[in-house]
Parts: C-alpha cells; sequence; structure tokens
C-alpha cells in the first residue's frame, strides 16, 4: 500500500475535511496546504496525482497520534524519513491505544485471522531473528478493521443526534397543545345593554316587525 492509500482511508473513516487533515499535519510540526492534501487524494491515473513522501506521512501519523492522545512532554519525535508497512502499524496502534487482543480484534472485522506470535513478530527491530515484514494484505485489512469500528460509530452517533432532532416538538405545537381553549368564555363586559330601551311584551308566536311611517319613507 501506498501512503496515498493509508491517508485516504483514514480520511475516509474519520470523514476528515481539508482544514482537519492540515490541523493535523501541523501537529506533526509540518505545514501543508489544501493543493498538497487534493493531490495526495487523488488516484494514481490522474495527471495532478503527486505521491505523499515517507516523512510527509510520517509527520500525518505523529500529529494523529498527538491529536488522539495528546502531545506527550519532551521533545518531539521526529518524522521518520524512511515508512514501512510495520512501523504504520505501530503508529495506528499508539495512535489508538490499541493492545495486541485489540488488533486482532479489528482483523477478526474484516474476516482476516492473525494469532499473537505472528502480530508480535511485525513490532520486533529487522536484525531480529523472529522479525517479519507486515505485508500489504494486513495493512488493508487492519484499516478496514478500524473503518468498520469508528465509522459504523461515527454513523450511529449521527444517527442518535438526527432522532433526536426529529423527536423534538416544535416549539408552536408545544405552546398550541397546552393551550385549553375549550376554557374560554366571552367577556361579558363588553356586551352593550342599552338602559333606556323599554321592553315590549309580544304575544306568543308574535313576530319583531319594524313600522315605518310614510313620512319615513317620503319624507315631509
Amino acid at each position: 500500500m501506498t501512503n496515498n492509500d493509508v491517508l485516504r482511508r483514514l480520511r475516509y473513516t474519520f470523514n476528515f475535511n481539508d482544514q482537519k487533515v492540515i490541523s493535523i499535519f501541523a501537529s506533526g510540526d509540518l505545514t501543508v496546504t489544501r493543493d498538497q492534501i487534493s493531490n495526495w487524494l487523488k488516484k494514481e491515473e490522474d495527471p495532478a496525482y503527486v505521491n505523499c513522501t515517507d516523512s510527509t506521512f510520517a509527520a500525518f501519523l505523529n500529529g494523529f497520534i498527538n491529536e488522539r492522545r495528546g502531545k506527550r512532554e519532551g521533545e518531539a519525535p521526529k518524522a521518520e524519513k524512511r515508512l514501512n508497512n510495520n512501523i504504520i502499524l505501530t503508529k495506528l496502534k499508539i495512535a489508538f491505544n490499541l493492545k495486541a487482543e485489540d488488533i486482532i480484534d479489528m482483523l477478526a472485522l474484516a474476516n482476516f485471522k492473525l494469532n499473537k506470535p505472528e502480530l508480535s513478530a511485525f513490532s520486533r527491530k529487522p536484525e531480529h531473528k523472529n522479525y517479519r515484514e507486515c505485508k500489504d494484505q494486513v495493512l488493508r485489512n487492519f484499516l478496514q478493521g478500524i473503518d468498520k469500528k469508528f465509522h459504523v460509530q461515527r454513523r450511529a452517533k449521527a444517527q442518535v443526534k438526527n432522532s433526536a432532532v426529529e423527536n423534538t416538538p416544535d416549539k408552536l405545537e408545544k405552546v398550541l397543545a397546552n393551550k385549553n381553549y375549550n376554557a374560554a368564555k366571552p367577556n361579558a363586559s363588553k356586551i352593550y345593554v342599552n338602559p333606556n330601551k323599554a321592553k315590549v311584551e309580544r304575544k306568543p308566536g308574535e313576530r319583531k316587525v319594524l313600522k315605518l311611517k310614510p313620512k319615513d319613507i317620503w319624507g315631509e
């Protein structure tokens, strides 16, 4: 796997935008631009594709560790000039604070089996007799396991957040729901009653008829 592949996968898993990637590089004591990031993330067949060098990607991994674990006291570790899958695996292990069992479980998420002796061999020094090179297949499945664990967690958090928003009643609906319109009564004080109006008694069934005199119609 190339450094660009690993960078692309981590960016996708954690949904890093360009500004976040820039800040991670800065945490690893390296200043990069948005154009550089864009070119690193392109496919190899793209004319604008640029290879992410070992020292550059080592700075990103160091920054990634600082972002997740916090900067340790003392002098910051320098970015390696040469990287390989073993070093990348070790740096990711530190960033996620993983034990051997955790890595094995993550690999299992990607349906890849690995035992403890095989895993410990990746952490040996190259001159050690039990040292083994970490193949692309192991690193690729490990990254896939990271994605299955952390990407799912991110989606679950987003679903919980969206569900909380959807289940929150509209403020106006809550106000209207608390109103008891059946209890409303007409304001009797606003009904005008003429005190000088004479009370006219009518026979049962008699209708009220407006009676006009001729002079009211024709005038005098």
